[in-house]
């Protein structure tokens, strides 16, 4: 009991709360469900503070990024599609992801460079590349588009040994249950993409 006791005193119980709403958001996303921006406006509002308390700079400002993409999602997938209707799952060429892939290896190093040179931050060019690469992943769940899932794939990977070596336990198993989550994810947008596309 003493044990136990123990490790719920070791809980940081505002992790705890952020880590539950990001799944909500997440199992809400997968079902195309418009309340999962409710859910990640609350988790990333929380994290924008937690992320900043471990050195993680650009997870903080990703986070901050996250709490506008929220509003924005919320509004787009209400009003974005044809005549002001719910937004429908979509698929983009390979142009726009060559381009911003380049982008986004561009910024990562130019920030991580600069943190580097200014601030005392955990592995700099990391922390950039993955938000660098999740602003670029929001914006394409926020426009329903498909491939979303397998940035969010890559980012959640590297995102797991950031946080753990950060001493972010409960983010890190949050981050392994997107990995679990993803795939189905995909599934079920590329499902409803075919019946929308045919």
């Amino acid at each position: 009991m003493t044990a136990l006791n123990a490790q719920l005193q070791s809980i940081n119980w505002l992790e705890a709360i952020a880590v539950v709403l990001a799944i909500a958001y997440l199992i809400l996303a997968i079902r195309q469900n418009i309340w999962c921006w409710v859910a990640a406006f609350g988790s990333t509002g929380i994290y924008v503070y937690l992320f900043h308390n471990v050195a993680l700079l650009m997870e903080s400002a990703l986070n901050g990024f996250y709490l506008a993409m929220a509003v924005y999602g919320w509004w787009h997938w209400r009003m974005g599609g044809a005549g002001h209707s719910a937004l429908a799952v979509t698929r983009w060429s390979w142009r726009p992801h060559a381009f911003a892939l380049g982008g986004i290896f561009f910024l990562s190093a130019v920030s991580a460079a600069f943190l580097d040179r200014f601030f005392a931050p955990a592995f700099p060019f990391l922390d950039s590349l993955t938000t660098w690469a999740a602003i670029w992943a929001t914006f394409l769940v926020a426009r329903k588009e498909l491939t979303n899932w397998w940035y969010w794939f890559v980012i959640d990977l590297i995102s797991i040994f950031l946080y753990i070596s950060r001493g972010l336990p409960l983010t890190a198993l949050l981050f392994l249950i997107y990995l679990i989550l993803i795939p189905i994810g995909y599934r079920t947008w590329r499902a409803d993409y075919r019946r929308v596309d045919s």
